[in-house]
């Protein structure tokens, strides 16, 4: 009976194997303006690997990278901007040698479509009719960086501080706009593109860094070859059309 059960083993491993190797599985945190590009991309880069997984967690960058410094079991990271990208490099929270910048994007004014106040350019952020401006938490969300960088420059932020909503990532902002919560905020293009006919693109101000949006392989990722996979992907024309339509450009 011993070479039988022994047979038995090896065939019953024979079959787990295979199915452990079929299961692979990669989560990846990315940056919540791209959600809708990544979830198009997602299943094209499953069929791609017979057998893998992808797993998506959308988030404000910071608050990702948070997420990953407390241990949650990431495997690729997307941010939308360097600076959330230079803190993970410096915490040795990502392998710096697959980092690559994979999309560009552009900070954009925005106002309720239906019954906006007529905002025409920053200087009318300071006029009686604007009450609320959303912008993302500086401290955590990159779209908020950005818009104090462009106030900064144009000497407005200390005046509009009062009138601030804070959101917690940019598809908040958007949130509080496209339902006239509030009298405008900033976003990026792609996402004023998602929200249709809600909103008004009302400028696209100058004064803020380039927004280019790294991404790279968790350090601690147990998937790495498959996590790379996913970045080499991105770069496929495949991946490259999908974020195109959704008005992401090149890096």
């Amino acid at each position: 009976m011993r070479p039988f059960r022994r047979l038995s083993a090896v065939l019953a491993l024979a079959l787990v194997f295979p199915l452990a190797a079929a299961a692979q599985q990669i989560t990846v945190s990315a940056a919540a303006s791209l959600t809708d590009a990544f979830k198009e991309i997602g299943p094209r880069f499953e069929a791609s690997k017979p057998g893998a997984t992808v797993r998506f967690n959308f988030a404000a960058s910071g608050v990702l990278l948070q997420q990953i410094g407390q241990g949650a079991p990431v495997d690729v990271f997307a941010s939308a901007d360097q600076e959330t990208m230079n803190r993970g490099a410096e915490q040795k929270l990502i392998d710096t040698a697959t980092r690559k910048n994979f999309v560009s994007n552009s900070l954009v004014l925005i106002e309720p479509a239906k019954d906006g106040v007529g905002v025409k350019s920053l200087q009318d952020l300071t006029g009686a009719s604007v009450k609320k401006i959303a912008i993302g938490k500086t401290a955590t969300v990159p779209v908020g960086r950005y818009t104090k960088q462009v106030l900064d420059s144009a000497n407005l932020w200390t005046a509009l501080e009062p009138r601030f909503v804070q959101a917690d990532s940019v598809r908040q902002v958007l949130d509080y706009v496209s339902r006239g919560e509030v009298e405008a905020g900033f976003v990026y293009r792609t996402d004023a593109a998602v929200a249709g006919d809600k909103v008004r693109i009302v400028l696209s101000p100058s004064g803020s860094s380039p927004v280019t949006y790294p991404i790279a392989v968790v350090a601690e990722s147990r998937q790495k070859a498959l996590a790379g996979d996913f970045l080499a992907f991105l770069s496929t024309d495949a991946a490259q059309q999908v974020l195109a339509r959704y008005g992401f450009g090149k890096p």
